[in-house]
């Protein structure tokens, strides 16, 4: 069993966060209360962002940021530091990898980040060192996949020599309310004693408490199935939208008369994207087809979400027609770019699909977001972006996509002409001001 010291944390822990991204800032700094911690990023001008006590993705609180970096200056034994040199990793003995598990263009886990990370902490690692994985994968990933580069690379035996755990991340962009301390944390560990170390570690700074799980595959799966439960939830509202769109009645009417049976769990439709949802079930999906089970549930639920933007798309166009304008050369303006509201996170955003959607229509589409970073849109994307708007500029249609606070209370009918269009994907606006709504 690990040791606790008087603070609380696990005695001779010195941790290293590899990627500092939504996730590994969070735990850095939590863990920089406690700990003796680096902070690692391959990108130099991120590292530079942090140490001046910055973060552009506005997740950290940034008062407990400069205190752990002021501890760390001050020659404490707690605190956290940042770097972007492989060399200064050598002095930590456990690594936490937060790296990016994203999807590729055919819908395939793309392990590309998770295996140069695990070659790089393969490079560095002595004995005794242990090795968690926070990244979403599929079941059996950070064995079957992550340890034997490990092993490749340093000359190491696992199990042995060194370990392993896995503890997916909950991290939720935007929620100032959900943080990471507050959420119960599922963790494991590659041998029943490594489980309790991990377990202990993520105890420490957990005020949620943390539930240790049998084995590590467990808990992949656990992380899994968490976000391929909501992605299928929100498929079958989404696919009342599309059946109800053709009655001829509003989808949040039906479910707001189906919420007073206690049991109903009110899921509303929308664009599904993001880090977790519009991705872990391809993951899932992944490592089942390749046991030889085809999941149809899933993979049905993912294919109804990836088609809300298009319909969004075509449902605009048409009630333009219904209003007379012609569509070739009309100006559409989409409010929001993020994958969800007040928060400038943008991986994976649907709301891309209902833009490139209107252009095919022959439509002029602007994008407006004042959270979004428009250099990182422009390079994930490919598209440009307005973080201000143009006073003198109206539309001929108005996509309000994304619900950030301040499209809450705007005037839209400064922007749109007499018989413009406003199309209302979160049903968060005045049924009276919009002509449709998902």
């Amino acid at each position: 069993m690990s040791k606790n010291n008087s603070n609380g944390a696990v005695d001779n822990a010195k941790i290293a966060v590899i990627g500092l991204g939504y996730v590994g800032l969070p735990l850095a700094i939590e863990f920089g209360k406690k700990y003796d911690v680096l902070g690692f990023d391959i990108n130099q001008a991120r590292v530079d962002e942090l140490s001046e006590g910055k973060d552009r993705t506005q997740e950290a609180n940034l008062v407990d940021l400069k205190a752990v970096i002021e501890n760390k200056k001050g020659k404490s034994k707690t605190g956290l530091s940042f770097s972007a040199r492989k060399e200064d990793l050598k002095n930590y003995n456990t690594f936490i990898v937060t790296v990016p598990t994203p999807i590729d263009q055919f819908k395939a886990p793309d392990l590309t980040p998770l295996i140069k990370a695990s070659e790089m902490l393969g490079s560095i690692l002595k004995s005794g060192d242990i090795v968690i994985y926070e990244s979403t994968v599929y079941p059996g990933c950070t064995e079957e996949d992550c340890v034997p580069v490990l092993e490749r690379t340093s000359g190491l035996k696992f199990n042995k020599d060194f370990f392993a755990g896995y503890s997916p991340e909950r991290i939720n962009p935007g929620d100032k309310i959900n943080t990471l301390t507050k959420i119960k944390k599922v963790t494991s560990g590659s041998t029943p004693e490594i489980a309790n170390r991990v377990d202990d570690l993520y105890r420490s700074i957990i005020t949620a408490g943390t539930h240790k799980a049998p084995n590590i595959k467990v808990a992949e799966a656990s992380k899994a199935i968490e976000n391929a439960q909501r992605d299928v939830n929100i498929s079958f509202v989404n696919e009342l939208s599309l059946i109800f769109d053709r009655v001829g009645i509003d989808t949040n009417d039906v479910i707001e008369a189906a919420g007073t049976k206690w049991n109903f769990l009110k899921y509303q439709p929308g664009l599904v994207g993001g880090h977790c949802i519009g991705v872990d079930p391809y993951y899932l999906a992944h490592k089942a087809q390749a046991l030889g089970y085809h999941p149809q549930v899933i993979l049905s639920g993912r294919r109804v979400n990836d088609n809300m933007g298009p319909f969004v798309a075509d449902k605009v166009v048409k009630l333009m027609i219904q209003k007379d304008h012609k569509i070739k050369g009309s100006k559409a303006l989409i409010m929001g770019i993020t994958f969800k509201e007040n928060c400038p996170d943008v991986r994976n955003t649907r709301v891309v699909d209902i833009y490139h959607e209107l252009v095919s229509f022959g439509l002029d589409v602007d994008i407006y977001d004042p959270w979004a970073d428009a250099e990182e849109v422009k390079h994930e994307y490919g598209v440009d972006i307005l973080n201000k708007l143009d006073k003198n500029t109206v539309y001929d249609a108005v996509v309000v996509a994304v619900a950030h606070n301040e499209f809450l209370k705007f005037d839209y009918q400064k922007i749109k002409r007499n018989n413009g269009v406003i199309f209302d994907t979160k049903a968060c606006l005045d049924r009276a001001l919009v002509d449709g709504r998902l």
